[in-house]
């Protein structure tokens, strides 16, 4: 899958004139991309739309215009975009409760090898990124995921007799979810590249 390209950055003022529309469509998509694991945890399989939308925002909230930044924006979240072969996600770990979600965090200090996709009994376990700055004894309540699933893993996503389905396997937290064939679709071509 292609980064996403300076030339395809809006600068501020016509960004905003196309803002509605584009994030609404990107918003759709996400929905399609983005899987509940119980209670606490989801997950957003990433695309070249939604990372330059997340670029968009972020040149738009940070109101930045220098050059410089800009690249360090596209450096950084280009770094989210899948390899051919490769699916990234956002995981999220949602607990309304600050005390309840310290505590978990804590916990979830080794859930860096317990979230996998499984395809047709076939585990993947996915790959972690490492924050600046993370603690050692607790996981960010956002984490960026890359599962390195191979290219020829896109029929068994389009098959729809291949059982395929996201799972975590924390002592303190395991939930298995199917995945849909809309998200198996959309996968399915991330895995092209």
């Amino acid at each position: 899958m292609k980064p996403v390209e300076r030339s395809e950055l809006l600068n501020l003022g016509a960004y905003e004139e196309i803002r509605d529309r584009f994030r609404n469509r990107v918003i759709e998509l996400k929905q399609v991309r983005r899987i509940q694991l119980g209670p606490h945890m989801s997950v957003v399989f990433e695309n070249h739309d939604t990372i330059l939308l997340q670029i968009q925002e972020m040149l738009r909230t940070e109101r930045i215009t220098d050059e410089r930044a800009i690249a360090h924006e596209l450096s950084t979240y280009n770094d989210m975009i899948p390899a051919a072969g490769c699916l990234s996600a956002s995981h999220f770990i949602e607990y309304d409760d600050k005390a309840e979600r310290t505590v978990m965090l804590a916990r979830f200090s080794t859930l860096r090898d317990k979230v996998h996709i499984t395809l047709d009994g076939q585990r993947f376990t996915a790959r972690f990124a490492v924050h600046h700055g993370e603690e050692p004894d607790r996981i960010p309540a956002v984490n960026y995921l890359t599962f390195d699933v191979g290219v020829g893993q896109a029929a068994a996503l389009r098959d729809s007799d291949v059982r395929a389905t996201l799972l975590v396997d924390h002592p303190d937290y395991r939930h298995e979810r199917e995945l849909s064939g809309a998200l198996r679709a959309e996968l399915a071509h991330d895995l092209a590249g």
